[in-house]
């Protein structure tokens, strides 16, 4: 597993982003980075609990969904904090999708599939959730929570 990473100053912003294989240990690497910085810029531990499961969720549809499990692809995590707030990127390499056809996990027909929680979880846990289609393709996720001081 190879996790390059370049964490760099930018006039009050503070941004590290990661390069990940496509390996189901990449999934809690994330979360480990990313609930580790969340607590250092004081986040209680409930919200650190919600940052790591979304960048948990996040990843792992990265992996699933995104690269499909081929180790050749990345996913590329981007932790960013500005002065408001703790900013998440997670994007793959694949086909790209639309948040729009991603079933609702809490229709009556859904209630039973898997399908749909992660995106659900996501917009639950965090103040902002958006899901972008990058020029070079696949997914991008980006989902912030706000700083409390």
């Amino acid at each position: 597993m190879t996790a390059n990473h370049n964490g760099r100053a930018l006039a009050g912003h503070q941004r590290i982003d990661l390069t990940l294989e496509s390996l189901l240990d990449s999934v809690s690497l994330a979360e480990e980075m990313c609930t580790r910085i969340a607590a250092a810029v004081g986040f209680d531990d409930d919200d650190c609990f919600k940052i790591g499961m979304s960048v948990r969720e996040g990843v792992i549809n990265a992996y699933n969904y995104g690269s499909q499990k081929q180790r050749g692809k990345k996913i590329f995590v981007t932790f960013e904090l500005t002065e408001e707030k703790f900013i998440i990127s997670v994007r793959d390499q694949g086909r790209g999708f639309r948040v729009e056809d991603v079933p609702d996990p809490l229709a009556d027909e859904n209630l039973l599939k898997s399908s749909g929680r992660g995106i659900f979880l996501m917009r639950s846990f965090m103040d902002e959730f958006q899901v972008k289609q990058p020029s070079e393709g696949g997914s991008e996720l980006v989902m912030a929570k706000r700083l409390r001081r």
